[in-house]
C-alpha cells in the first residue's frame, strides 16, 4: 500500500478510536476486517499507533497544537509506530519538519497531568496507593510501565504437556522463550509469533495467560474430585486453568451472564482435552441454578467485573472511559457478586475475590468489608497459599495478607486477590 493511503487509513482509524465509545481492541478488530487487503506489517503500524495515542493522549493533543491539518492526523505523525520509511514516503518536507521540531521538545518540562498521560481522579489514587517516596518514584515507573507493552505469557496445559518440553519445542522453531519467574505453569515468549499457527497451540498444550492470571488459579489450588465453581468466567482463561490442576475430574462450573463470552470457551475446551467444565449462562448473581448449590462447593473463585486498570498496558483506552461514578457502580456489584458466591461454599471451602484493577476501593475495601460481614469466613495469607501452590517468591507478590500485582513491579497485569476459608 502506497505510504500516503497508509497515513490516511490511519487518520481513519484514530478517528474511529478516539470516540471512546466502545472498547479500542474491537474498533480495531472491526477495521481491519473492513480493510483485509492489509498486511501484516501495515496492521501492526495501524494498530501500535492508535494504542500509543490511546497511552498519551493529552500530551499528544497538547504537542499537536502547533501544527496544522487534521488533528488526528497530527497525531498519528506523533505516535507514529510504523516503519519510519513509510512515514517518509507519506508526508512533505513542512511536515516532516514539523514532526521533528516537536520530537525535540523536552517532554520532563511539561506539567505533571501531561506526563502521566492519566485523568486526575486516577492518578490522585495510586499516588496515594503507592505512597510518598521522594518525588513519588513508584507512581512514576507504574507510569512508565503502563506507556510499554503487555508480554506475551503462555500457561502450559498440564494435563497434556510439560513445560521443558513446551520450551525446548519454541526453541526450535527459533522462538525465544523463558519460564514466567513465578507460576510454575507460565512461559513468557519474546515478541508476537503467530500462536495460532504453532502445532503445540492446535494441540491444545498452551494458551495465551498473562502469569498475574495464572497465580489466581493456583491462589484457588482446585484438587481432583472436588466441586469447583469460576463465578464470572467469561472466556474462560482462567477456567481451564482450574480443570487442568484438577486434571478433569470432578466438576467445574463456569458461570457468567454473557453467553457470548461462554461460547468463547467452548473451542478452548475442546482444544483442552478437559471433559469436567459445565458452562452456564445465569441471569443474574442470585440465580436459581446457584441456590441449588449452596453449601455443596468446594472452592469458588469471584474473579468480579471490574473497571480493568491493571490492563492498561493492554488497553488503554480504558482509562478514559472508566470514571470515579463507574467504579462506584462496580463497588455495588461487586460486593453483591462476592456475598452470593460465598453461599455457595461447604465448611472448610475455599473462597477467593479477585480483579484485575490498581484501585483499592475495587480491592482491599471490598475485602475488609466482606471479611467485617462474615465473620465465618477466615482471611487466609496470600504468600503461604502461594508459596504451598509451589509458586515462586511467593513474599515478593502480596501486600498484607493479599495478592497485589503491580506492572512496573512485577511485569504481568495489575491484580488483587484475598483468599479465605469458610469455617
Amino acid at each position: 500500500m502506497h505510504p500516503s493511503a497508509l497515513l490516511d487509513l490511519t487518520t481513519e482509524l484514530l478517528r474511529a478510536v478516539l470516540k471512546l465509545d466502545a472498547p479500542a481492541d474491537g474498533i480495531v478488530s472491526a477495521f481491519f476486517r473492513k480493510h483485509k487487503n492489509l498486511g501484516p506489517r501495515e496492521r501492526h503500524a495501524l494498530a501500535e499507533t492508535a494504542y500509543a495515542v490511546l497511552r498519551r493522549r493529552p500530551q499528544l493533543q497538547h504537542l499537536a497544537q502547533s501544527g496544522s491539518g487534521a488533528l488526528e492526523r497530527r497525531l498519528a505523525l506523533l505516535a507514529w509506530a510504523g516503519d519510519a520509511n513509510q512515514l517518509r514516503g507519506a508526508v512533505g518536507p513542512h511536515e516532516q519538519t514539523w514532526r521533528a521540531q516537536v520530537r525535540e521538545i523536552d517532554l520532563s518540562g511539561l506539567p505533571e497531568k501531561l506526563r502521566h498521560n492519566l485523568p486526575d481522579w486516577m492518578a490522585n489514587a495510586l499516588k496515594q496507593q503507592l505512597g510518598g517516596a521522594p518525588e513519588h518514584a513508584d507512581f512514576w515507573q507504574l507510569v512508565a510501565s503502563m506507556d510499554q507493552g503487555a508480554p506475551l505469557d503462555l500457561r502450559v496445559n498440564t494435563l497434556k504437556a510439560k513445560r521443558e518440553d513446551i520450551l525446548q519445542e519454541l526453541k526450535a522453531l527459533g522462538v525465544q522463550a523463558a519460564p514466567t519467574p513465578h507460576s510454575p505453569w507460565g512461559i513468557r515468549v519474546q515478541g508476537k509469533p503467530a500462536l495460532q499457527k504453532l502445532a503445540m497451540f492446535n494441540r491444545g498444550d498452551v494458551e495465551v495467560q498473562d502469569e498475574g492470571s495464572q497465580l489466581l488459579s493456583l491462589l484457588v489450588d482446585a484438587k481432583r474430585g472436588e466441586m469447583v465453581v469460576d463465578f464470572c468466567a467469561g472466556a474462560g482463561g482462567k477456567t481451564l486453568a482450574l480443570g487442568a490442576a484438577m486434571r478433569s475430574t470432578g466438576r467445574l462450573y463456569a458461570f457468567d451472564v454473557s453467553g457470548h463470552r461462554l461460547d468463547a470457551l467452548k473451542p478452548r475446551m475442546a482444544r483442552s482435552g478437559l471433559s469436567n467444565i459445565h458452562p452456564a449462562q445465569i441471569a443474574h448473581e442470585r440465580d436459581e441454578r446457584i441456590k441449588r448449590l449452596t453449601g455443596k462447593i468446594d472452592r469458588v473463585l469471584v474473579d468480579a467485573p471490574c473497571s480493568g486498570l491493571g490492563t492498561l498496558r493492554r488497553n488503554p483506552d480504558l482509562k478514559w472511559r472508566q470514571s470515579p461514578q463507574a467504579v462506584a457502580e462496580l463497588n455495588a456489584k461487586q460486593t453483591a457478586i462476592l456475598d452470593s458466591a460465598a453461599r455457595l461454599l461447604k465448611p472448610g471451602g475455599r473462597l477467593v475475590y479477585a480483579t484485575c484493577s490498581l484501585l483499592a476501593d475495587e480491592n482491599e475495601r471490598v475485602a475488609e468489608a466482606f471479611g467485617a460481614a462474615h465473620p465465618d469466613f477466615r482471611p487466609l495469607d496470600a504468600a503461604e497459599v502461594l508459596a504451598k501452590a509451589q509458586v515462586g517468591g511467593a513474599e515478593s507478590l502480596v501486600q498484607g495478607p493479599y495478592l497485589r500485582l503491580w506492572p512496573h513491579r512485577h511485569a504481568t497485569d495489575g491484580f488483587f486477590a484475598a483468599v479465605w476459608q469458610r469455617d
